[in-house]
């Protein structure tokens, strides 16, 4: 057994195994035995790491939460104190990744997003990954002089979880668009709300 495989290193190797076979096969593909072939793992790794399905879906929604974060490094995130264009290039960037380079984590995403309106002991550790970015987003909207802070961070994920959704499962999905498209999109957006 290799260093890789033991320890942490293991569960981190479930978790990501959990997210490809949730991106490639939905929910139904997702089960211990399919992530310990696709990891190459002897039969019954992964009900060592998570012994039960909801175990296995925290897991999951746990590294989602830990891989998304760094969709931009810390040098790409806008400056709470910068002005709003450092705004809208972070999140064109991390919103263009996402429908590209990220795009299989996108649709682990929505995958558990769906799982987690059924099974509210999930939900709670969804909301709790999710609360970390739409704090941060609050707190940059109330940097640049939101009059409502909260209600612009709703409709911006909503913009965002919108435009996602639709390019990657939806009915857009041969039309990703560019980064400068979204960026376009963001600072329409942004700019309505902030009177930019």
């Amino acid at each position: 057994m290799s260093a890789r495989t033991t320890g942490a290193h293991r569960a981190e190797l479930v978790a990501d195994t959990a997210l490809a076979l949730l991106a490639g096969r939905g929910m139904r593909g997702l089960t211990h035995r399919a992530v310990d072939e696709a990891a190459e793992l002897p039969q019954g790794s992964t009900s060592n790491v998570a012994r039960t399905r909801l175990a296995l879906l925290e897991l999951a929604v746990r590294r989602l939460a830990e891989r998304e974060a760094r969709v931009l490094a810390p040098e790409e995130m806008p400056d709470p104190e910068d002005e709003l264009g450092a705004l809208v290039d972070g999140l064109a960037l991390a919103a263009h990744r996402s429908l590209t380079r990220n795009r299989d984590l996108t649709l682990a995403r929505y995958e558990l997003a769906l799982e987690a309106t059924r099974r509210p002991e999930l939900r709670r550790y969804f909301d709790a990954a999710g609360a970390r970015f739409r704090d941060q987003l609050a707190a940059l909207l109330t940097a640049l002089g939101s009059a409502d802070p909260a209600r612009h961070m709703l409709s911006l994920v909503a913009w965002l979880d919108g435009l996602m959704f639709s390019c990657v499962a939806g009915t857009f999905t041969a039309e990703v668009p560019t980064l400068d498209e979204v960026r376009a999109g963001l600072r329409e957006l942004l700019d309505g709300m902030l009177g930019g």
